[in-house]
């Protein structure tokens, strides 16, 4: 498959949509700033401990909001004019961008003969535009991302013998994930360790710095995305962004594309994207969907050693079960599919991952409309394997759950208990923030973001899944080559 860079066929069509995205710009300003008048809980904080700060900020909101108003009033014609010329060439766009950096080291390709991991990060960044991001209680995306961005690049990788964890090593029992049961050992006939209640990890403060392959998901805004692609691409080869259709697609306008991201050290000999049809309220101004990559990582006499990873961004709000689940089928469909597309005779197949920001825990019951429980079950967990889960309600006592929010206050009369709200949709909690009681024990948040993969026939074995917090994962042993 020949990537090209530009997602646009011919250099008229990215003048066209350089125009287009002009006159539509001072319409998205005014826009992205009336939002950005709403204010997070630091701007507020911050506002209090001012002295007569509450009065003056009230009053400066209110003639921003004004001046604000008439400068959108006055942008409409132009934006009416850019928007008849916006949707056609969206039409005409590829569904992604592909950056190659010339000059950066690429991987070493993979001896058979030598035992290999590779690891795998995956994480929701929440970079939208700054006004849109408000409503997840965030700002500052150009700052967030630039920081999100040299944190992710900060050094070449580690020696094999010094590979980071995003969990600190503790005293105790070590599991296959990366972290770690502080639990006293048992005498003879005792109740196992396992069953004893484990100390909350440490996250370490030092991210992973060999990763192989980055997916995220929400890199929505333009400037962030060249920011990762700015700083990524000097560790990273190959990146795939821009991943999505915009304008009128399947009957419906999608404003923000699907917000995927990847890079890789390894190269990409395909890649495909897939939309999801049935985006319901909010999700559906954006193109989610499933991004799948083919990447090369060696060969032996003449077959290629190849890989798959799948990433995705299911619908948000919690009630939205039935979408979600949806979705996954179609997912693994096209999974499917992408593989008996590309997969030729006499491959080796090193892994098949999946990942992404599934938006349902593996703990949560139905009760209040979450309907966590409807997708706990889905087949997805009888194709692909969840290192972290033990069964479907169930996870293994040191996984830890990306969102963990303090546990609120009673409610007052009249004023009900706020949901957490973080990427669009309520994490954290099952009921008013506080984790589900019926679920089984111990439970450290909600865990919403997976890795998962796949062990079947035509891939090599594994000896065992070290996916290291958010995503070390699929190292396999030494075996003669083919």
């Amino acid at each position: 498959m020949l990537l090209r860079e530009s997602p646009f066929s011919s250099r008229a069509l990215v003048a066209l949509d350089g125009l287009a995205s002009g006159l539509l710009a001072p319409s998205f300003w005014v826009v992205n700033r009336l939002l950005d008048l709403r204010q997070t809980t630091a701007e507020r904080r911050r506002q209090r401990q001012r002295r007569c700060g509450s009065c003056r900020s009230c009053t400066g909101q209110a003639l921003a909001g004004l001046a604000y108003s008439t400068l959108l009033l006055l942008s409409l014609p132009l934006a009416a004019l850019g928007l008849l010329l916006w949707l056609p060439v969206q039409a005409a766009r590829r569904p992604f961008a592909y950056q190659y950096t010339a000059g950066t080291a690429p991987a070493e390709p993979w001896d058979l003969r030598q035992r290999r991991s590779f690891t795998f990060i995956s994480a929701n960044v929440c970079l939208l535009p700054s006004g849109l991001a408000k409503f997840s209680n965030l700002g500052q995306t150009p700052q967030r991302a630039t920081y999100i961005a040299r944190h992710l690049a900060l050094a070449p990788p580690d020696p094999p013998s010094a590979q980071a964890s995003l969990v600190e090593p503790r005293q105790g029992e070590t599991n296959s994930y990366g972290g770690t049961l502080d639990t006293p050992r048992q005498p003879p006939g005792s109740v196992p360790a396992e069953a004893a209640e484990p100390v909350p990890a440490v996250l370490s403060e030092r991210f992973p710095a060999d990763a192989d392959f980055i997916c995220l998901q929400e890199v929505f805004e333009a400037g962030a995305a060249a920011c990762l692609r700015r700083w990524l691409g000097g560790t990273f080869p190959h990146i795939i962004s821009e991943v999505g259709a915009r304008g009128l697609w399947g009957g419906q306008l999608k404003v923000l594309n699907s917000g995927l991201f990847l890079a890789s050290r390894y190269p990409l000999l395909a890649v495909r994207y897939h939309g999801f049809p049935n985006g319901a309220r909010e999700d559906a101004l954006a193109a989610k969907g499933l991004l799948a990559v083919q990447v090369l990582l060696g060969s032996a006499q003449g077959q290629r050693i190849v890989g798959y990873v799948g990433c995705t961004h299911l619908q948000a709000p919690a009630g939205d079960a039935a979408v979600r689940d949806a979705q996954l089928t179609l997912g693994l469909r096209w999974l499917q599919q992408f593989r008996e597309a590309q997969e030729q005779r006499g491959d080796v197949v090193a892994f098949d991952v999946f990942c992404g920001d599934l938006n349902f825990d593996n703990c949560s019951r139905g009760g209040d409309g979450a309907g966590d429980e409807l997708n706990q079950r889905h087949r997805l967990f009888e194709v692909y394997q969840d290192p972290c889960r033990r069964e479907p309600g169930q996870d293994a006592p040191w996984a830890i759950g990306g969102t963990c929010p303090p546990t609120p206050s009673p409610p007052s009369p009249g004023h009900p208990r706020p949901q957490p709200r973080v990427g669009g949709t309520r994490r954290g909690s099952h009921s008013h923030g506080q984790p589900d009681p019926a679920a089984p024990g111990p439970w450290q948040g909600r865990r919403v973001d997976y890795i998962l993969y796949r062990q079947h026939h035509g891939t090599l074995p594994l000896q065992t899944v070290s996916a290291r917090a958010a995503g070390r994962g699929v190292p396999t042993p030494p075996i003669p080559p083919p």
